[in-house]
């Protein structure tokens, strides 16, 4: 029975991949994608495609299952990270581990049922689309998505609206743009929130707000300095924004002799 494909614009997606192929059947892989056709044919040609390299060299792949209806890439992101490492994320941490005898598949969907009950997540109108039937599965009683988020089968297309021309085109956000985390709260920072320390071997990666929280003393409403929670280094808070903004592209060589390194 053909089922027609759902068009979707501003797709935003968190998807769930099953190994078909006999020697690593029953591997799972979760990732983010603006338009799952693309992706899994990714996936199935392997890395040098623009496939991942824990699914390169071991398929077929199928993707079985995709969330989407989040309001931006960040939220996805985000939902992707925690459903990846569900012991670190804050918000999942009463979830039991991988039983002995239960099938990676088994545990991913039940991450993901857990998932979908929680704040903030269980108040986004989320789709939870079942690609392949097959594969399909009833959630648990107790563990049913929320009333306002619907479980839907078959394909989907993701489209965007380019305004400037007035035309539906392909997305052209890049899936495998490097994706960090801060090392702060565990969560993951987008580009446009990330900022970093001034020393150069220094490995911080953080929120801004996250650091902030961190460098804020007293009644003072913005931060004024503090040190580094990663290297120690004595930082003003003004310096690490004219670096976030690109005011000076030599600060990372001066930081440590205009403030006294490390104390």
């Amino acid at each position: 029975m053909n089922i027609d494909a759902y068009v979707i614009e501003r797709f935003y997606g968190v998807y769930l991949l099953y190994c078909t192929n006999p020697k690593y059947e029953g591997r799972t892989y979760i990732g983010y994608t603006v338009d799952p056709n693309r992706r899994i044919k990714q996936h199935n040609k392997g890395k040098h495609a623009g496939g991942a390299w824990r699914t390169s060299n071991r398929g077929p792949w199928e993707m079985v299952l995709i969330i989407h209806g989040f309001p931006n890439d960040i939220s996805a992101l985000r939902f992707e990270w925690a459903w990846q490492h569900p012991q670190r994320s804050r918000r999942l941490r009463h979830i039991t581990k991988k039983k002995p005898r239960e099938k990676m598949y088994d545990f991913c969907l039940r991450i993901l049922s857990e998932m979908l009950q929680v704040g903030p997540w269980n108040r986004l109108a989320l789709t939870v689309q079942w690609l392949k039937q097959e594969f399909a599965r009833e959630f648990p009683t107790d563990l049913c998505p929320p009333l306002h988020m619907p479980i839907a089968y078959g394909p989907v297309v993701s489209k965007k609206i380019d305004h400037t021309q007035g035309a539906t085109s392909q997305t052209s956000v890049q899936d495998d743009d490097p994706v960090c985390v801060c090392s702060l709260c565990y969560e993951v920072v987008h580009p446009s929130e990330k900022i970093s320390c001034l020393a150069p071997s220094c490995l911080l990666v953080a929120h801004v707000i996250c650091l902030a929280k961190r460098f804020l003393k007293g009644n003072f409403i913005i931060p004024v300095e503090g040190h580094c929670p990663a290297c120690g280094m004595h930082i003003l808070w003004g310096d690490l924004v004219r670096k976030k903004k690109g005011c000076y592209s030599d600060l990372t060589s001066t930081g440590t002799d205009s403030h006294g390194g490390s104390d």
